[in-house]
């Protein structure tokens, strides 16, 4: 399922995105793709399908507004406001630092749980087998596995006692890339910038979904944004959200800035709502250094998102359920009832969780990674992105230690150069660049 290079796989898929984003797929075309998927159609009766579905329209009625160009999402968004007082020195760096390990933590936690038909209710009966509910550490294997229950194949070294370093994941492959990115470029890089780097840094087999189609783009000679937007029905599902942490982390206090850094980035592999995760999430990051609460840190990263998007209204949704006094429970079942058929690794309801994770985990580390994972849908790109939050808000001294000590200080990478390296070392160059930037 969902293979870049399976045109019947795309051409399914296809048709979800087109119906979710508000397009008119009508009966006569519905019928021949599911004509053609069930029988054995040539490659070039299915392309004409899939041009047939890009000359769709939105239907009429449509509620949302939800722009690709840059300048069209700044102008649909409330604006976020300019750079704020940040904390100077080792603060920063701390800060910084704690993000990083937050994020390792938060993607360890969730790497055995992904995927695999892993529920809510599957997950928490799991961990009740193993006295685990509600996590309070890393997950731990039963041996045997009960029937029913299949763990990641990350799971030998992502689960309680096997873990010796951060796990090599794309969620911190991207991080570590978005790193290289502005050492090289700066922060005036662009898309063309971002494509050259995933080809020369980043196996194709170790992308996914949207950036495995872009990839696919890329090495067939399209430029971004055309990458994006050729074949590729993932363009809003979560990989974009994912590579958001550095844009926060080199922009401490400016969620405008951080906003705007990740769009060149999202653009390649992304558009519409895919787009907006990406700047949400990094506006989210830049705001926690100078907010005094996760809520605050969340309204200021919804002024980067397009207020009449499908993303915004699932965003204001979460804070207005948890301001009604409603449990995380009831904010996950309403998240369900608002996003029925939406993929377990899109972007909208995957902002959802993590909203809810750092809301109702109310500034407890082991909490707040633990109800982004416990939500069962991306676990390992949730927990990373509320982990990575969580530490710019609230610093190192703030991640109990039975979380960080079995990381070793070491993550692995499949980024050429980087298998191996220290965290510290990576939060120290962070901080360089977040230091030289605000000078």
């Amino acid at each position: 399922m969902h293979n870049a290079l399976d045109l019947r796989d795309l051409l399914n898929d296809e048709v979800v995105q087109r119906q979710q984003s508000g397009y008119q797929v009508d009966d006569a075309l519905a019928a021949d793709i599911r004509a053609a998927l069930s029988g054995d159609r040539p490659e070039a009766d299915l392309a004409e399908l899939y041009d047939r579905l890009d000359q769709t329209s939105l239907r009429p009625g449509w509620d949302f507004e939800e722009p690709t160009e840059l300048a069209d999402i700044l102008a649909a968004a409330p604006g976020a406001p300019g750079a704020a007082i940040v904390p100077d020195g080792a603060e920063l760096e701390d800060r910084i630092h704690a993000a990083w390990l937050g994020r390792c933590a938060g993607c360890n936690l969730g790497k055995p749980v992904e995927g695999h038909g892993w529920t809510r209710a599957s997950l928490r009966d799991y961990l009740a087998l193993t006295d685990s509910y509600p996590l309070a550490d890393y997950v731990p294997v039963l041996d045997p596995m009960p029937e029913g229950y299949t763990l990641h194949p990350s799971w030998p070294d992502a689960t309680r006692g096997n873990i010796t370093a951060m796990a090599r994941d794309d969620d911190l492959d991207y991080t570590v890339l978005g790193l290289r990115l502005l050492e090289r470029k700066g922060a005036g890089y662009t898309s063309g910038d971002v494509a050259d780097l995933w080809l020369t840094s980043m196996p194709f087999g170790m992308v996914y979904t949207a950036e495995r189609v872009s990839y696919r783009n890329l090495v067939g000679g399209l430029d971004p944004p055309a990458t994006a937007r050729f074949r590729n029905p993932y363009r809003e599902w979560i990989g974009a959200q994912i590579r958001a942490d550095i844009f926060g982390y080199v922009s401490p206090g400016d969620a405008q800035r951080a906003a705007r850094l990740a769009y060149a980035d999202a653009a390649v592999s992304h558009t519409g709502n895919g787009i907006y995760g990406e700047m949400w999430a990094a506006a989210l990051i830049a705001a926690a250094f100078t907010s005094s609460d996760a809520r605050e840190a969340l309204e200021q990263a919804l002024l980067v998102v397009p207020a009449r998007s499908r993303l915004a209204a699932s965003l204001r949704a979460v804070l207005d359920e948890h301001a009604a006094g409603r449990s995380w429970e009831q904010a996950m079942e309403a998240m369900d009832l608002r996003l029925p058929g939406y993929s377990w690794v899109h972007t909208i309801n995957n902002a959802e969780v993590v909203s809810a994770a750092l809301l109702w985990g109310d500034g407890d580390f082991s909490r707040t990674i633990g109800l982004a994972v416990e939500s069962s849908l991306d676990t390992d790109c949730d927990g990373a992105t509320a982990g990575s939050v969580f530490g710019a808000l609230h610093g190192t001294k703030a991640i109990p230690g039975s979380w960080t000590d079995p990381l070793r200080d070491t993550l692995h990478s499949a980024v050429f150069g980087f298998d191996g390296v220290t965290i510290s070392e990576l939060a120290s160059r962070t901080a360089a660049l977040a230091t030289a930037d605000a000078s």
